[in-house]
């Protein structure tokens, strides 16, 4: 077997939060995610009934799932590994929702996570993302300085906004971003610019955007190749969140259809993995 690339659709992502209030069902959204040909879906995984029914629904095809998990403590992880063992998990995203604002009270928390993730035998990473533990670029660096084995799952829409760095990006942040790559071992697909965490990728006026973030995703596939399996997966997960990450006009639509973005998002990534 060759190395593999895996792309998710995200269920946050499904939710359309428009004025006429239409939601879809779980079951219409996982149907519609299986039918458009995603390789499986990322969901909260806290919960064990939904946890279940996500699995019962995408195993028979073959496919399989990212859970998303948000502990503030290390006690609080154990649960959600069980659930992640019952139902074979893909991998399981861990937003670090505990805020020490030093190193030093950071790191036993992530050697605690850590411990318990050796426990189980699916991979759990680190998200970056803003109001986590991983909010900013810089004192996440100083986190990998502490703790060089800690796997990251990168979503640089985060770090790019949230540092808003000058454009063109200088070369010193891109290596700033290349380290945390180096370390990344999936990803969550959203463009950003530097004042926002999330824009229209098929509006003309943000090639730049896009063209940067095939740069940096470009680095971080050929990083993770060198450093994986053989046989092994890489999972990108299309996450075109809905309001208010995604931007709306006076009539409170989406400026853009996000079912669509998601579906050309997953032909950006296959056209970088294929390089």
């Amino acid at each position: 077997m060759a190395q593999s690339l895996l792309v998710f659709q995200s269920l946050w992502a499904m939710e359309r939060r428009q004025p006429d209030g239409i939601e879809q069902t779980l079951d219409e959204k996982l149907e519609k995610i299986i039918a458009a040909g995603f390789d499986g879906v990322s969901a909260e995984w806290g919960d064990r009934r939904l946890a279940q029914h996500i699995t019962s629904t995408l195993k028979p095809r073959g496919l399989s799932a990212e859970g998303v998990c948000f502990p503030k403590t290390i006690d609080e992880l154990k649960p959600i590994l069980e659930i992640g063992t019952e139902t074979s998990l893909q991998h399981l995203n861990l937003q670090p929702n505990a805020r020490p604002r030093s190193i030093k009270e950071c790191v036993p928390i992530l050697e605690g996570w850590a411990r318990l993730a050796e426990q189980v035998d699916f991979p759990v990473y680190i998200e970056t993302h803003r109001d986590r533990m991983t909010t900013d670029l810089y004192f996440t660096l100083d986190l990998l300085d502490e703790l060089p084995d800690m796997k990251f799952l990168a979503d640089l829409s985060h770090f790019f906004v949230g540092r808003e760095f000058a454009e063109p990006v200088t070369e010193e942040n891109h290596r700033l971003i290349e380290r945390i790559l180096d370390n990344s071992w999936a990803m969550h697909g959203r463009i950003a610019s530097r004042e926002q965490v999330q824009i229209e990728i098929q509006f003309p006026q943000h090639k730049k955007n896009v063209d940067l973030f095939k740069l940096w995703w470009r680095y971080g596939i050929e990083s993770w190749r060198k450093r994986a399996g053989a046989d092994a997966n890489f999972v990108f997960t299309c996450e075109l969140g809905p309001q208010p990450y995604a931007i709306s006009g006076p009539d409170g639509k989406d400026l853009s259809d996000r079912w669509e973005d998601s579906q050309v998002l997953r032909g950006i990534i296959k056209d970088v993995w294929n390089g």
